[in-house]
């Protein structure tokens, strides 16, 4: 089968398109024919060899975190899925990703797919959605009613963050560039700040709850705190800048590191096909193309959102 792998830490240019030999699945594991994965801004620091200590991988490694595909054989032990299934999930980060035309998965991350949208398509869900939900319900605890400042909307996670936040009776405030600005509109914001032009901390109501999903200065991160009301959480996704809290006034700061979770992720298929959950697609690239999707991201020019990685038919 075609794979892209790097057998060694570096840049884009390790990333090799080659043929491997196709996975079998163990006791527990499913054989995914993939249909697409999906590029995450973790797969190039862990391409880089930044993430080795909290996600160590064996050389040579498939990336791709994201899956979404067709069930081609099940381990020993497996129920609950067939041959010929559509099936999306978060692969564990540690092992083989789904930048290849075949991976194994633990049969407890996968869900069904989505089936309003393509297969493919659904690769852009599981990892950015689960953020999301994580950071809004897990732990920043958002209900109806609470005032949510989401930084740095414009991007995948972010898009997922809106809509969520919204569908839970959240007044919603983002902050996005003039290029994000109106699908973050229509994802639902309430109010909409183009960070090109102004300074976040301008925002004078309190909020309940700020969610940063902004590559930002520490100083800024910590300025965000000043924008949160007594016993509000501020829920940080850059994760190699710790979040600050606000001890006197009861302000929690919270890392996030997003986990697996087969539950949540199934929810979040169902508000997808029942319509109250947009997936929405920047591009779509063929898996041969992949070093050059990498080489994009480090010079930051992918697009607002969420680019899905196409395996090929054969």
């Amino acid at each position: 089968m075609k794979a892209v792998r790097f057998h060694e830490y570096g840049d884009s240019s390790v990333l090799r398109y080659e043929d491997v030999e196709q996975p079998v699945p163990g006791a527990g594991q499913v054989l995914i024919r993939v249909a697409a994965t999906s590029f995450n801004g973790v797969d190039g620091n862990i391409r880089a060899g930044f993430m080795q200590g909290p996600i160590p991988v064996t050389l040579p490694h498939t990336p791709g975190i994201d899956v979404s595909g067709t069930v081609a054989a099940l381990g020993a032990g497996v129920g609950g899925f067939e041959v010929g299934d559509r099936v999306v999930g978060f692969l564990p980060m540690t092992e083989d990703g789904a930048a290849a035309q075949y991976v194994v998965a633990p049969a407890e991350i996968l869900v069904p797919a989505p089936a309003g949208i393509p297969l493919a398509d659904a690769a852009a869900l599981p990892v950015v959605g689960l953020t999301a939900w994580q950071a809004l319900f897990d732990h920043a605890k958002l209900t109806a009613g609470h005032r949510v400042l989401i930084n740095g909307a414009g991007g995948a996670v972010g898009g997922y963050a809106v809509q969520l936040a919204r569908q839970a009776g959240a007044y919603v405030i983002a902050t996005a560039s003039p290029r994000s600005s109106d699908r973050v509109k229509a994802a639902g914001a309430d109010e909409v700040i183009d960070h090109t032009t102004t300074v976040v901390t301008a925002v004078t109501t309190p909020v309940d709850v700020v969610l940063n999903l902004a590559p930002i200065e520490p100083a800024q991160l910590d300025a965000l705190l000043g924008l949160i009301r007594p016993g509000g959480v501020l829920v940080n996704t850059t994760v190699w800048m710790p979040a600050p809290s606000d001890e006197a006034r009861g302000v929690r700061g919270i890392d996030l590191f997003v986990r697996s979770d087969a539950q949540q992720l199934s929810h979040l298929v169902e508000l997808v096909d029942r319509g109250e959950l947009r997936v929405e697609i920047a591009r779509r690239v063929p898996l041969a193309e992949l070093a050059a999707l990498h080489a994009d991201a480090a010079a930051g020019e992918l697009p607002s959102g969420k680019v899905v990685v196409v395996a090929p038919d054969a």
